[in-house]
C-alpha cells in the first residue's frame, strides 16, 4: 500500500522508435489514452499546420527564424530536417516534467531516439517493430525493451506494464483497523 510518507520510484522518460510505419503514434495516443499520467512533449516544427492540428496542442508551429532562434537558445534536446521542413523536442517542457516526478512518453524515430538519449541518458528506449523486422546488431544492445507489433491492444498493454514501476502512485487512505 502506498502512503504519502513512502518514497515512490522516480520518473522515467520512455522513448518509443521503431522503423517508418511501425505505428508509433498510434500507440502512444492508446497508452496515453490509458494512462493519462503520461505526459507526451509537444514537438515543433516548421511544416504547415494540417487541418485537424491544433496548435500548441498537436505542435508548435514556427517559422524557420522561429526555429533557428529556439535551436540557437539550446532549446531543444534533439531535432532533424525531413525534406524541408525541421521538427524537435523542447527541452524545457520535459526537463521541468520529470523533475516534477511524471513519466514521459515520445515517439522518435531511430535517430532522434538515439541522439535524445546522448543527452538524457536515463531515458529508457524501446524498440516497436513488426513481425520479421531484423533490427541492427550494432544498435539492438541499447534498447532497454523491443515489443513485436503484431496486435495493438499486446503492444498497448506491454507499454502499460512498463510504465507500472515508473510513476508515482496516488497516495492512498491509510487503512484503520
Amino acid at each position: 500500500m502506498s502512503t504519502d510518507g513512502e518514497a515512490r520510484p522516480a520518473a522515467r522518460l520512455t522513448i518509443l522508435t521503431g522503423p517508418s510505419g511501425s505505428g508509433r503514434d498510434g500507440v502512444v495516443g492508446l497508452v496515453r489514452a490509458r494512462l493519462p499520467s503520461v505526459w507526451t512533449p509537444v514537438p515543433v516544427t516548421t511544416r504547415p499546420r494540417r487541418d485537424r492540428e491544433v496548435a500548441g496542442v498537436d505542435r508548435v508551429f514556427l517559422d524557420r527564424a522561429g526555429f533557428d532562434r529556439l535551436l540557437a537558445a539550446g532549446g531543444l534536446l534533439e531535432w532533424s530536417q525531413i525534406g524541408r521542413y525541421r521538427r524537435g523536442t523542447p527541452g524545457q517542457p520535459l526537463r521541468s516534467r520529470l523533475a516534477a516526478g511524471a513519466p514521459a512518453l515520445l515517439s522518435l524515430d531511430l535517430a532522434g531516439a538515439l541522439r535524445l538519449r546522448a543527452v538524457l541518458p536515463e531515458a529508457r528506449l524501446v524498440l516497436l517493430h513488426p513481425p520479421g523486422f531484423v533490427a541492427d546488431p550494432v544498435t539492438e544492445p541499447q534498447f532497454a525493451h523491443t515489443i513485436v507489433h503484431g496486435r495493438t491492444v499486446q503492444v498497448v498493454d506491454e507499454l502499460v506494464g512498463l510504465f507500472g514501476s515508473s510513476f508515482k502512485a496516488p497516495a492512498r487512505p491509510r487503512v484503520r483497523g
